[in-house]
């Protein structure tokens, strides 16, 4: 099975190339410029892969809020040519999509049926990429997940890590909950699940996939700190003592068990991924 991932350096663009090993083609701005109308579909009938999976996107979240034009290419209109393109010929198209679809006003865990509402030009450019997706590939599946870290890229993980170098005590939003995904957990998520839409498996649409258990960013961090052995104090704060250009959602649990349901993948404990990251991230440290 060959697969060809749009997105060469993200997190989990990364972590597919890793776990994917040879089956998994990586494209990164060189190979197909998704800024260009037409890349993705021609990068789509040069490879001819067997699947085909999204993991670009412009996640800038704060950023996005006054380049509204660079993250609708990227985060709508790129993925919605991609998945034509797979629909032409026949092929399954993985998409990786965001919790921040949400206003998080709601409560307790959100299903794949939860009204989307968002807060931020990110999360609504995003929006936008799952209709024109869905609409181009109606068999195509969607993976929303969230607040992924891994030991590559840029990520909650590691700036906490690295502030606590020279901090002893952190202001941390406490007020915001979700889940932690570790990017070596979506990478096997889609890796299976394109293995089986490849063999012909039912199931498509949205589905959602991050960590267990709900956690704040606050809490998040305390553990970071505990795992990686920092004396750091976190205190907790209200959004409201945090403002940043882009509005965040309050509540992002997910509800994984349409998932689990339909392809059998399992909800991951982003603790046991944080414990490896961080061991991974020592290793490196140690090998410089």
């Amino acid at each position: 099975m060959r697969i060809l991932v749009f997105g060469e350096n993200g997190q989990v663009a990364r972590a597919l190339q890793t776990l994917g090993g040879g089956a998994a083609i990586a494209l990164g701005r060189g190979a197909a410029d998704l800024m260009n109308a037409g890349a993705a579909a021609a990068a789509i009938h040069a490879n001819r892969p067997d699947v085909v999976i999204n993991a670009a996107a412009y996640t800038a979240v704060d950023k996005a809020e006054s380049d509204v034009d660079a993250a609708r290419r990227l985060n709508a209109d790129a993925p919605a040519e991609m998945a034509e393109a797979a629909a032409k010929l026949s092929l399954p198209f993985l998409h990786i999509s965001t919790d921040y679809v949400f206003d998080g006003m709601q409560e307790g865990k959100l299903s794949e049926t939860a009204p989307a509402n968002p807060l931020n030009q990110y999360g609504a450019t995003k929006l936008a990429g799952e209709n024109a997706v869905m609409q181009a590939h109606p068999d195509a599946v969607i993976l929303r997940t969230s607040w992924v870290f891994s030991e590559t890229g840029a990520n909650f993980v590691k700036t906490m890590l690295r502030l606590s170098e020279t901090r002893d005590d952190l202001n941390i939003v406490a007020d915001q909950t979700g889940g932690p995904t570790d990017a070596a957990d979506i990478a096997a998520a889609l890796l299976a699940i394109a293995g089986k839409k490849h063999r012909g498996a039912p199931g498509a649409g949205l589905y959602h996939f991050q960590g267990s258990p709900t956690v704040s960013w606050a809490g998040f961090a305390e553990k970071i700190f505990e795992l990686a052995g920092k004396p750091v104090k976190v205190s907790h704060i209200n959004t409201e003592d945090y403002p940043t250009p882009a509005q965040r959602p309050l509540n992002t649990a997910l509800d994984c068990a349409r998932i689990e349901r339909d392809f059998g993948v399992a909800q991951p404990d982003w603790r046991i991924g944080l414990r490896r990251v961080i061991a991974a991230l020592n290793n490196e440290g140690r090998d410089r």
